[in-house]
């Protein structure tokens, strides 16, 4: 049975979409420039808020001091409005209940910034018990540098083969395949599940408490992918 799991936020947790996207909105327009339908953004996320911001922007306007002006009112915007339309999945408060009566270990670890990480888990996660929610730092390189994953087992402890990391996009399953633990895609997030499977997920799964059967170590066989 694994012993920590360790989850992406955006996409994995959460359906956050749609607040990531009204706040680059609200960035751009402020600043005179085009906004985008919120149906185009995840193919936009993953990276960190930066990024977003960079895939966002026209293609003139890719400089580091426009983006740095966006990304100011991105977060001025974003930090009051997180939890406008976020909502967990279908299923995750079960799941996380589930692990937390397994005594499973559960951290977070997320490339977007800090304190927007501690606030949304905090809003929507704190009845459970998470040794850590890790966001994107000063100095820590972004997923899918597998540094976060390192800092997390190092303050559980816990063995790589005992680690199981989820998330939805290739981004996250390369974090994992770098990092040396197990990884499972999740097809209800912002990514293709052919995007995981190519990214060298190790399971892939349809629903949140299929997660529990892997950690478990039951039915891996029909969740493991073929393609790994």
């Amino acid at each position: 049975m694994k012993k920590l799991v360790i989850f992406d936020l955006d996409g994995t947790l959460l359906d956050t979409i749609k607040d990531l996207g009204t706040a680059t909105n609200a960035a751009l327009e402020k600043n005179g420039l085009p906004v985008h339908n919120i149906e185009s953004y995840p193919l936009m996320v993953g990276n960190g808020v930066r990024k977003l911001i960079e895939r966002a922007l026209p293609q003139d306007y890719k400089n580091d001091d426009v983006i740095d002006r966006i990304l100011a009112d991105f977060k001025e915007y974003y930090n009051e409005h997180n939890t406008d339309f976020t909502v967990p999945y279908d299923g995750i408060i079960d799941l996380m209940r589930d692990l937390n009566d397994m005594g499973v270990a559960i951290a977070v670890a997320s490339n977007k910034y800090q304190d927007a990480v501690t606030k949304i888990i905090g809003h929507y996660f704190s009845e459970f018990s998470i040794i850590e929610a890790a966001g994107q730092r000063t100095g820590v390189p972004v997923k899918p540098d597998p540094s976060i994953v390192f800092s997390i087992l190092l303050k559980a402890e816990i063995a790589k083969d005992d680690v199981l990391y989820v998330g939805d996009s290739g981004v996250d399953m390369e974090t994992a395949w770098r990092a040396c633990v197990d990884s499972v895609g999740v097809t209800w997030g912002f990514r293709t599940e052919q995007e995981l499977r190519t990214n060298r997920a190790t399971f892939i799964v349809h629903k949140p408490m299929q997660i529990a059967d892997i950690v478990r170590g039951e039915n891996l066989e029909s969740y493991y992918n073929k393609r790994s």
